[in-house]
């Protein structure tokens, strides 16, 4: 649908059905005065006009005019007011300082207020003081915020995990849609979970790992003394997270997996303060987030073979840390006012991303791993390699991914939250190639899979994956030219695993854990 340069937005297929309409006729006019054009005002949300004229509906950028007639909204209606609420990890530092960067980038004030529990952020024309924008911040937690959604409370709930089927389940009732599909939620940063311990810690060498069995038993009261971990001989104290509403809707109890915390746990009132009251704590341990890990050390999980999965910033964006926590905001209303649009869209541009990785976040901007950094996953797909044809899979492998980097983005079947973010890389990977940004270049669809069934199984298992990543891919990048570029799904298996499958069990991570995180489609680029 032709819109009009620099004024129209899109003709009114997406007029909000909830708004009330205005009555009366306007003119708006370009700011430059070229252009005018008149009608019946429908609605106005702050940041767009939306008439009925001679052409038909039609969304005008209130930036990019003028308004004339008695229906013209008054200077309050101009006021683009929209709220979130939900969890700390991003409503105390994260998201002011972002709020801060967009009023920044678009030539505005900041001036900070409270309305009870509240923090207002009020937007203001630098020349002549004019309210532009209202934004409430409302911080408790991620359960609070979807419930805020619902009640109307909020227009935007801010979440460190997927939302529930509940809560998908009362937002249909609520009248509210589907609040799970796609275009509901914005992925904005990514975060992790981590057993820390003292710099000065009773374990021991930390960089020697801890089994996930060892860690929970720790944690859970099971392992009460460091020795019997090989650590010198002194009580183990739990360090953890106090809970808003029970630790099962907490992000660490995946970690846990239903289990308490042991009777001599500690509790916290957030990561941050975990993070600082083990690392004063030589006989601590204890789950922090890795945006707050602050002066505590991190203590690798080990996977096996000798492997240590640690959670560094790469290792989040790929998934090869099996703790990653997502960062979304889910959007309640269907229609923003177009401020709100554009501070979303705000969120994903690269002074954004920077801003979130300097809080501590892994960021979502996409970084190329050369395959010459993946001498540990090497090493171990050799010692993991069948008999007989595993060194010729090997071989082949190395041949075609030679001269190749890995992205980041990685896909993986899986429960909820991984395929929330795989899906979050599949529409990152197709706006790049809508963009052009691998033109010339070969998409390696890479499968991986482990499933036990024998090396046909898994390659089978592997390309099936591969091949279902590059159908959506496809669907999903409408506007790309594939005459360009090259999708090659190539599979191979068991090869190149993140967890070892040998071994003794307690030695290594859960089974089914490691095939998890065998599972996946890795994305090069050639």
């Amino acid at each position: 649908m032709r819109c009009l340069p620099g004024i129209l937005l899109c003709a009114a297929l997406c007029l909000p059905a909830a708004r009330p309409a205005l009555a009366g006729d306007v003119t708006l006019m370009s700011r430059d005065g070229a252009v005018e054009i008149g009608g019946h005002l429908l609605d106005f949300d702050g940041g767009t006009y939306r008439l009925d004229t001679i052409y038909g509906p039609l969304a005008v950028n209130a930036d990019a005019v003028t308004c004339k007639g008695a229906a013209c909204p008054g200077a309050e209606a101009r006021v683009a007011r929209f709220s979130l609420s939900g969890t700390p990890v991003l409503g105390a530092v994260a998201m002011p300082a972002l709020i801060e960067g967009f009023a920044a980038a678009r030539g505005m004030t900041v001036e900070r207020a409270a309305d009870g529990r509240r923090g207002l952020f009020r937007l203001r024309d630098p020349d002549d003081g004019t309210l532009r924008a209202e934004i409430a911040l409302t911080t408790g937690s991620t359960g609070e915020g979807f419930a805020d959604l619902l009640t109307g409370g909020a227009d935007i709930a801010m979440a460190d995990r997927a939302i529930l089927p509940e809560e998908v389940a009362h937002g249909r009732e609520a009248g509210l849609g589907d609040l799970s599909a796609s275009h509901r939620r914005r992925l904005i940063a990514l975060d992790a979970i981590v057993p820390v311990v003292a710099p000065d810690t009773r374990m021991g060498d930390p960089g020697r790992g801890l089994t996930l069995e060892t860690l929970r038993g720790l944690l859970t009261g099971e392992i009460v003394d460091w020795s019997r971990i090989g650590g010198a001989e002194a009580p183990v104290t739990p360090h953890l997270p106090r809970p808003g509403a029970g630790l099962g809707r907490t992000p660490e109890a995946r970690l846990l997996e239903g289990q308490a915390p042991g009777s001599s746990a500690r509790q916290h009132a957030d990561a941050a303060a975990v993070s600082g009251a083990v690392a004063a704590d030589p006989m601590g341990v204890g789950l922090t987030r890795l945006s707050a890990l602050g002066g505590a050390v991190q203590v690798p999980l080990a996977a096996g073979c000798g492997t240590r999965l640690l959670a560094s910033r790469q290792g989040i964006k790929t998934g090869d840390y099996p703790f990653v926590v997502p960062l979304f905001l889910y959007l309640g209303a269907p229609q923003l006012p177009s401020l709100a649009g554009a501070f979303l869209d705000y969120l994903a541009t690269p002074a954004a991303q920077i801003a979130m990785r300097r809080a501590g976040f892994a960021d979502l901007m996409r970084e190329e791993i050369p395959l010459a950094r993946q001498g540990d996953r090497l090493a171990l797909a050799i010692a993991e390699a069948a008999p007989g044809s595993g060194l010729a899979e090997l071989q082949r492998m190395m041949s075609v991914l030679r001269g190749a980097v890995r992205l980041t983005e990685t896909v993986r079947p899986g429960p909820e939250t991984d395929e929330a973010l795989s899906q979050s890389g599949i529409e990152a990977l197709a706006r790049a190639l809508e963009a052009g940004t691998f033109d010339g270049h070969t998409l390696i669809l890479a499968g991986f899979a482990d499933g036990g069934d024998g090396p046909d199984a898994d390659r089978a298992l592997a390309r099936k994956d591969a091949e279902a990543v590059r159908d959506a891919l496809r669907a999903a990048a409408t506007a790309a030219d594939f005459g360009r570029v090259r999708l090659e799904v190539v599979a191979f298996g068991a090869l190149l695993p993140l967890a070892c499958t040998g071994g003794l069990p307690e030695d290594r991570l859960p089974e089914a854990m490691a095939h998890r995180l065998n599972r996946r489609v890795e994305i090069w680029l050639r």
